[in-house]
């Protein structure tokens, strides 16, 4: 017996881990191999029994995960997002979900024949959009403009208030009389709006006092937060059921919006937390089903999931944006964003098994039917995502552009030629010289600190996908790409080499702060200042079969030049590191920094005289 709990509990971490692994590498939906892999782990293999392993236990651990991941999600949100996107957030977690909660009951009605309350709760429970699938997809996606935040509003706050509803609904189901209803409807809404809101805020106001005091030390600080997130979840919860969801939301907005303390630890703890957390809840979930719930499901099952796709949640953008700023493709594509994931299967387990124990018929053929929605919600949404958001030319899937910091000479030269490449580039110094130099050139610049909190609602990141740290502060290099690595990934962010002194190992920078190496080993600080004072020489070479990169070798020598970025036929742009060298194919493109002079080489003849396979910057 020991055995089968053992092997249980190491299933779900291993399959939930080894599915994200997988998403990862084939770029695909996370959650929809969660669920394949929970499958295979329960029904299939026999391997996990959710209701056995933690009996009694899983639905308030659910519970109480679901907290955590909506808490996480309240630290993303930033109030300064709704200036100018708050009228369509409004209307679309108000008058969106009410028209998403009519539309799929009357579906659920007429097309899966469910009882009319019944159907009042499932489609109460489609109101929810689910952040741990959304947000994922916005990263991959990067739409532009005003569509990020308000497809991260939506889904963050789309859980609670949904959950909230799908909750009043189940009570006034069992509450009877029309009096009672009303009354549990109400009084249930009332409670959930006012004391959730109330307690979110002072356990948000509660937790800064204790980390502005210094009352709490550093290796408490997690779980001091994780422990204030259980208190909120159930305090908020034993006034009114499941408004803890909403309180534990608004304790994670309020935190992220004060400025008195900074929540960068907490904010990475839970992340990762939500990770785990996603990976495990799904495999349990999935775990649960059964062989004979399948029998539930048929082509009125599908025609049902077509129309919440193709009619329900347009009508519900459509009706929610009428007179708003938003344009037809950005409603086009708020249109095709609405998958359910975690918070509406968790929620459906508990209303079907509680109301299946009161006898209350088909109450069981909602759980295999809202993990048919999840499943073709992110199947349909998350495959297509991608394109249709490119296809409409509203977001960069691809970002190749480079955020520069330091807008020197080095750094203006790289900008000209990357513009000049059809790449999107920003410079940031503090600089105002600097900066005034940039901008006569035509390039896009901005004046500021490269580590202060408002730099990422000061920049418009619309085409740029990695950061290039290239001050002579070594600090400062490093503490950008450490920050920026949140926002591009840790592969994606660069900084000048660092040169070790063994004899002062103290005052080098630790690998755990630092970005990956520009360029070449010997590419420092100090050599920037030593050797590129006056105006660097950046050139560019195509290559073709004619002309291939041996030859450029032989010809001009190695050591006359330092290759810097990589422009492939697909035009990616590739950077040299440390580490990686890409090795140039015909129809590449190599930008390079002329480092030796020499005026018997081609390589270094006047512009009137140029080589024909390479053009000057």
């Amino acid at each position: 017996m020991r055995e089968y709990f053992l092997i249980g509990l190491s299933a779900i971490i291993l399959f939930g881990t080894l599915a994200q692994w997988i998403s990862w590498r084939l770029k695909l939906p996370s959650i929809l191999l969660l669920l394949i892999f929970g499958f295979i782990a329960g029904p299939v293999l026999k391997l996990v029994n959710p209701d056995f392993l933690f009996g009694q236990l899983l639905f308030p651990l659910i519970s109480f995960s679901v907290a955590v991941i909506l808490f996480e999600g309240g630290l993303s949100l930033r109030i300064s997002e709704l200036r100018q996107v708050g009228q369509v957030v409004r209307n679309l977690i108000t008058v969106g979900v009410l028209v998403t909660w009519v539309f799929a009951t009357l579906a659920s009605h007429f097309i899966l024949k469910l009882d009319l309350q019944l159907a009042l709760l499932f489609g109460a429970i489609l109101t929810v959009t689910g952040p741990t699938v959304i947000i994922p997809l916005l990263r991959e996606v990067r739409p532009s403009g005003q569509l990020n935040s308000i497809l991260k509003w939506e889904g963050i706050m789309n859980d609670p208030i949904g959950a909230v509803l799908a909750v009043l609904v189940f009570e006034s189901i069992l509450a009877g009389g029309f009096a009672e209803v009303t009354t549990v409807m109400f009084g249930g809404l009332l409670k959930t709006v006012i004391l959730g809101s109330l307690l979110g805020i002072f356990g948000a106001y509660l937790l800064v006092w204790l980390l502005r005091s210094r009352l709490l030390p550093d290796y408490l600080v997690n779980p001091s937060s994780l422990m204030m997130v259980f208190f909120v979840f159930t305090a908020s919860n034993l006034t009114q059921a499941e408004s803890g969801l909403l309180a534990v939301t608004i304790m994670g907005i309020a935190l992220a919006n004060q400025k008195k303390v900074s929540l960068q630890h907490i904010m990475e703890f839970k992340e990762t937390l939500r990770v785990l957390l996603i990976s495990v809840l799904f495999i349990i979930l999935a775990a649960r089903l059964k062989f004979t719930d399948l029998q539930w499901l048929g082509t009125n099952s599908f025609i049902f999931l077509s129309v919440l796709i193709f009619l329900v949640r347009p009508a519900a953008v459509l009706i929610s944006t009428s007179r708003s700023a938003v344009s037809w493709k950005e409603r086009l594509f708020l249109s095709w964003m609405a998958p359910r994931g975690v918070v509406a299967a968790a929620v459906t387990s508990l209303f079907a098994l509680e109301l299946s124990n009161r006898g209350i018929t088909r109450a069981d053929q909602l759980v295999p039917l809202i993990f048919l929605v999840i499943i073709g919600t992110i199947s349909i949404y998350g495959l297509t995502a991608a394109p249709l958001a490119k296809w409409l030319g509203i977001a960069n899937v691809n970002p190749q552009g480079c955020l520069i910091i330091g807008a020197h000479t080095f750094g203006r030269a790289i900008a000209r030629v990357l513009k000049q490449q059809g790449f999107a580039v920003i410079l940031v110094d503090t600089n105002y010289n600097n900066l005034m130099m940039a901008r006569m050139e035509g390039l896009t610049t901005h004046y500021g600190s490269v580590l202060s909190e408002t730099i990422l609602e000061d920049l418009d990141l619309n085409g740029i996908g990695r950061l290039l740290a290239i001050t002579a502060n070594n600090e400062v290099n490093s503490l950008a790409t450490l920050y920026f690595s949140k926002v591009f990934g840790s592969n994606e962010v660069y900084q000048l080499a660092i040169t070790e002194d063994k004899q002062k190992s103290a005052q080098t920078v630790t690998k755990e702060l630092r970005g990956q190496f520009l360029f070449s080993p010997t590419f420092t600080s100090d050599y920037l200042l030593q050797h590129l004072g006056a105006e660097p020489v950046i050139k560019t070479t195509p290559f073709t079969k004619e002309f291939t990169y041996e030859q450029f070798l032989n010809q001009f020598g190695k050591d006359h030049f330092i290759p810097l970025f990589l422009i492939g036929s697909n035009k990616n742009l590739m950077i040299f590191t440390e580490r990686d060298q890409p090795l140039p194919k015909p129809g590449d493109i190599l930008i390079y920094l002329v480092t030796k002079f020499d005026t018997s080489n081609a390589l270094y003849k006047s512009e009137d005289k140029k080589v024909d396979h390479e053009s000057t910057n």
